[in-house]
């Protein structure tokens, strides 16, 4: 539930109408199948490494450990930046969903983002106990509006709700079902991997599993299923019902608008219209609570390793690093911003920097598991030592890593050349944030002068499974994780 709870939000709720009118209806679609598939390539690269050696908190302590410590502090302080610019975005895309009913001239956009910043700093400052009920019960929503969008999608193009059949109409016409070519699918990959965002929480979160020698490959497995119903089978459905020279869904792209709201009113559906867009506002709260606690759960973490001022380490009595959480809320006030250029161009903006964050942790991820993979061979272990194996590695992890590569050089390549007219806007958005990440790591190598850890030399002992089975020597087992019984009791840890 926290990695699907941690992904679905504005990403596949509000992009996903950019990215049929930027690729149409078959473009976007592949656009989200190729990103689908480098995503289940990641997470199988780190619920491998995860399963053998399960470290709570970010995949950064396995780059330091098997590559470098350059390449740890620079992941590690991505993903800090990722989550924490994930805050503003989803509030963004808050306020412009409540203007759905109450529209900026009457309460403007700044005043929800204070209303909501607070909100979301109390639910932050609750025990982790009653902030992952609240979580629980907010993803649980997300999961089951997701699979009634899908349902009623496909009653929309049947025609069975009172509305003409429109079947495959939206993908026959002149420039469709491809939008733009090549260049409008480049142009998704944005959208695709900012939905999928979040996802590599599955193996992150091993280290808190009861038993992750057990759950995190059970979980790896369903990625796969989630990936294909919550977000290839959801664009499949919006690319069904919706046109995608429709101007309104190119403006719902933009937040405006939902893209699931504009379909369910094809079918006259104003009521389901506003019970969704009401679900969507629960999704995206829920997508910037947990992106407002993974981004201060990581700058403590930066902080406990040494890679971030001590202060951001300090937690009250409750276990809250406080500190860290005011730092992530003070980076989640750049949706203020949104107030001169507007709320729109910020979303876009945000989304743009956070998908190449996301992108760039991603590689990292795959080329830190090359070297797991490599230090095992240059140190004669065997790999039956791994409760789980990544799927038909080396080839998995090397495709994931091309098609990241490509996908991400493809972005900026299409905002350089293939955009026209240039527009300044698009082009810092896509390039504005790759510099960042060799400074990080030129950076901290020059200031540290540590280098890449030789193979021979990386550590495959401490925190693995042979130090845990160690642990258990007077034959206790890890705690069995209990399964969930009764047919929506399995029905949702299927989905979530």
């Amino acid at each position: 539930m926290i990695a699907i709870g941690g992904t679905i939000g504005t990403g596949l709720f509000l992009a996903s109408g950019q990215s049929i009118a930027a690729a149409g209806p078959l473009g976007a679609l592949i656009a989200y199948i190729i990103s689908g598939i480098m995503v289940f390539f990641v997470v199988s690269a780190l619920g491998e490494m995860a399963t053998y050696m399960p470290i709570s908190g970010s995949f950064n302590a396995y780059a330091s450990r098997f590559v470098s410590p350059s390449l740890g502090f620079t992941a590690g302080w991505t993903y800090w930046f990722q989550w924490a610019l994930t805050l503003p975005a989803e509030l963004t895309a808050a306020a412009l969903i409540i203007s759905f009913w109450i529209s900026e001239d009457k309460v403007p956009n700044y005043a929800w983002w204070i209303i909501l910043i607070a909100i979301l700093f109390a639910l932050n400052m609750v025990g982790v106990a009653i902030y992952g009920e609240i979580e629980y019960v907010m993803s649980f929503i997300k999961v089951i509006a997701v699979v009634f969008f899908i349902i009623m999608g496909i009653l929309i193009d049947a025609g069975a709700l009172g509305n003409p059949k429109i079947g495959f109409d939206n993908w026959s016409g002149p420039g469709t079902p491809f939008a733009n070519g090549a260049t409008g699918v480049f142009k998704v990959f944005t959208n695709s991997i900012f939905a999928y965002g979040g996802t590599e929480l599955v193996g992150i979160t091993a280290g808190e599993a009861a038993n992750p020698r057990k759950s995190v490959p059970k979980a790896i497995k369903g990625t796969f299923w989630r990936i294909a119903i919550f977000y290839t089978g959801a664009i499949f459905i919006v690319g069904l019902v919706l046109n995608d020279k429709d101007p309104d869904i190119a403006t719902g792209g933009t937040a405006d608008k939902s893209p699931f709201t504009l379909a369910l009113k094809v079918a006259g559906l104003n009521w389901g219209a506003h019970l969704i867009n009401a679900v969507i506002l629960v999704a995206v709260m829920s997508a910037a609570n947990s992106s407002m606690y993974a981004a201060s759960r990581t700058l403590m973490a930066l902080a406990l390793e040494g890679k971030a001022p001590a202060i951001f380490a300090r937690t009250t009595k409750q276990g809250i690093p406080l500190n860290a959480l005011i730092l992530s809320v003070g980076v989640g006030s750049i949706c203020f911003f949104g107030v001169p250029w507007g709320a729109g161009v910020v979303f876009n903006w945000l989304m743009n920097i956070i998908s190449c964050c996301i992108l760039v942790s991603w590689l990292m991820i795959l080329v830190t598991h090359l070297r797991f993979r490599a230090a095992f061979k240059a140190q004669g272990r065997s790999l039956d030592v791994l409760p789980y194996k990544a799927v038909i590695f080396p080839y998995g992890t090397i495709a994931g890593l091309l098609i990241g590569l490509i996908a991400l050089f493809g972005e900026a390549y299409v905002a350089l050349f293939l955009s026209p007219p240039f527009n300044i806007q698009n082009f810092l958005a896509v390039w504005i944030g790759l510099p960042m990440y060799p400074i990080l790591y030129i950076g901290h190598r020059l200031y540290t002068g540590e280098t890449m850890v030789p193979l021979s030399e990386v550590d495959l002992i401490q925190d693995s499974l042979d130090s845990l089975s160690a642990a258990h020597a007077d034959g206790s087992e890890p705690t069995e994780e209990s399964e969930p019984t009764g047919f929506f009791g399995r029905a949702l840890n299927f989905l979530a």
